[in-house]
């Protein structure tokens, strides 16, 4: 019977047999010999990749923005009953200090008429000197609330687009930075472009670009050195109350030193002021409330954690002296921020967890 398919001719090597008796009797001697330890050195090693605690991810950069507190605003006035209080009470002790040194001058003078006219002279003394801190601060409170209006002048003008409006406040901020060096370039090109910008919402721009960006720079770098010296002081201190002590102090030094960098060289009662609407507002948007992921992320998983607890401690410390820093240049930065970005936790969080967790470079 025939096939209706037949095979197609195909062409077969045919192995030598002594050559393939050869190839059976190597493959047999192989197998039956144990195989030799050899060294791998070609081959890849799989390694895991490092985790670096410190590249935060998208969640984590959530909750850090969360932690950068909104933009503060300086309290406004309002009548309350314990400011009449206490001025009733400091009228009542000045007229007390000055019977007590009226009857100390004429018992003196009663006494010996030359330790009268010495104890005058002094009493002059220290009236004259009660009159010029006085003037002080009442200059210092001036200068402190002038900023706060030009402030809010020139929030206005961006929001209206008034020329106008922006070139008084320009001028205003021009005014407070004569005594700057560091705004000297600035101010010598906005006086070649002063006739230049006509829109008001962009010569506001244009002004806080050119005079502001080195001061923001100079207050970041003030906010991040203090923040870093509150980590590693409060991470090496034995105890709670040294901390408090250290951030208390650290954060005054900051809140005046943003000040005066912005030109507001506040006195003892502007300061106080200005540190009162600071802590404020704090207290309203919430303290610092660092997250269980984030001070894992921070200080390490495990035993790394429970080293580092005191490390972990620091940071948060530093953290909190930030969100002060920051809240104080709010109030003392002569524009809001419009053109510049405003500084948030995620500018200072890299250094200080490199201090937290020995992170190197």
């Amino acid at each position: 019977m025939t096939d209706s398919n037949p095979r197609k001719p195909a062409a077969f090597r045919m192995t030598p047999p002594e050559t393939a008796v050869r190839a059976g009797a190597e493959t047999a001697r192989k197998s039956a010999e144990p195989r030799r330890p050899t060294a791998i050195r070609d081959a890849a090693v799989i390694t895991p990749a490092p985790v670096d605690v410190f590249d935060l991810d998208a969640s984590t950069a959530g909750e850090l923005d969360a932690l950068t507190p909104p933009p503060a605003q300086p309290r406004k006035k309002r009548f309350s009953f314990a400011s009449v209080l206490t001025g009733a009470l400091g009228v009542l002790v000045s007229l007390a200090i000055g019977l007590w040194a009226d009857n100390l001058i004429r018992t003196l003078f009663e006494r010996a008429p030359w330790l009268g006219w010495v104890a005058l002279a002094v009493g002059i003394v220290a009236a004259l000197s009660l009159l010029a801190i006085i003037i002080r601060e009442t200059l210092a409170l001036r200068r402190l609330t002038s900023v706060q209006s030009l402030r809010d002048e020139a929030a206005k003008a961006v929001a209206d687009n008034d020329a106008r409006q922006a070139k008084a406040a320009v001028a205003r901020l021009v005014t407070i930075a004569e005594t700057m060096p560091a705004t000297a370039k600035g101010r010598a090109l906005l006086h070649d472009l002063r006739d230049d910008v006509i829109d008001g919402r962009d010569l506001i721009r244009l002004t806080e670009t050119e005079l502001l960006r080195p001061l923001d720079r100079q207050a970041r770098e003030l906010i991040l050195a203090a923040a870093k010296r509150v980590s590693v002081v409060t991470a090496v201190s034995p105890r709670a109350l040294v901390d408090i002590g250290y951030v208390i102090f650290e954060s005054a030094r900051l809140i005046r030193r943003l000040s005066e960098l912005y030109g507001g060289r506040p006195g003892t009662l502007g300061f106080l002021k200005l540190t009162r609407n600071v802590i404020a507002h704090l207290a309203v948007t919430g303290t610092v409330a660092m997250g269980d992921s984030i001070v894992q992320q921070l200080v390490g998983h495990g035993l790394a954690a429970k080293l580092s607890a005191r490390l972990g401690e620091g940071v948060i410390n530093g953290l909190m002296t930030a969100r002060i820093g920051i809240s104080a240049m709010d109030l003392v930065r002569p524009f809001p921020f419009n053109a510049e970005k405003r500084p948030g936790i995620g500018d200072f969080i890299g250094d200080l967890a490199r201090i937290g967790g020995g992170k190197k470079e």
